[in-house]
């Protein structure tokens, strides 16, 4: 398939109430509201043409750029392609899980991620902790910089209560991704997560919670997951 008939598969399967949906998330027009179980069974076909992918992104339609990355190999993506990709990424839902999860498994995941952590667009930003969760959470612990992470967490500590609103929110999702996921750095993650408590994010009119890190921290441990590893952040 080309571009012109994607976008025609898109908009046929998009609906009214998925159209508020996400929009009540943060999205805009153009979109069409297509749901993420239909937007995977799209991905066979554009995962086999990069390009395809990428124009995808382009067309700055929410569905196409949400498929573009479940459907792109972040292998082959370029510093300056993820660097576009992070700048037109105007809402938290793309800019914390399509960017961050393709970044993350890109070739680029820590230099970007140190380089976009104190960017002044609150996009950006919250993209950086987000990406440096999902390369933790994919990243055996001998691999890790773990001096870096353990700093990272003293700046939460001191920083998260007054940093902006979704950068909040990954931050506090970068504290229970070390605490849950890196054994060595296990305690000082839980200190950190009990000293900053709980973290209030305006998360509109929706129903999403944010979660207090020490208790999500706990039920991991409780279920005896602590140091478990994915193998990747894109949920294809």
């Amino acid at each position: 398939m080309n571009l012109s008939e994607i976008m025609s598969q898109l908009e046929s399967l998009g609906s009214e109430q998925t159209k508020k949906t996400f929009c009540r998330h943060g999205a805009r027009e153009p979109l069409f509201g297509v749901k993420i179980g239909d937007l995977k069974k799209l991905v066979k076909i554009v995962k086999k043409d990069q390009e395809l992918a990428l124009a995808l992104y382009e067309t700055g339609n929410y569905d196409a750029m949400y498929l573009a990355g479940l459907s792109v190999n972040p292998k082959e993506l370029t510093k300056a392609t993820l660097e576009h990709w992070v700048q037109k990424a105007y809402t938290h839902s793309i800019a914390e899980y399509t960017v961050a999860n393709v970044t993350a498994e890109s070739n680029y995941a820590l230099e970007l991620a140190r380089e976009w952590i104190t960017d002044e667009k609150e996009m950006v930003a919250t993209c950086s902790w987000s990406t440096y969760a999902n390369y933790i959470s994919i990243t055996a612990d001998d691999q890790l910089n773990l001096p870096e992470i353990k700093d990272l967490l003293t700046h939460v500590e001191k920083n998260i209560h007054k940093e902006r609103n979704r950068v909040r929110y990954t931050m506090n999702g970068f504290v229970i991704m070390v605490g849950a996921s890196v054994t060595p750095l296990h305690d000082a993650a839980m200190e950190t997560a009990r000293k900053i408590g709980i973290v209030h994010v305006d998360v509109g009119n929706t129903a999403c919670k944010v979660p207090v890190a020490a208790d999500y921290i706990t039920k991991v441990e409780n279920a005896g997951k602590l140091g478990s590893k994915k193998k990747t952040c894109i949920c294809k």
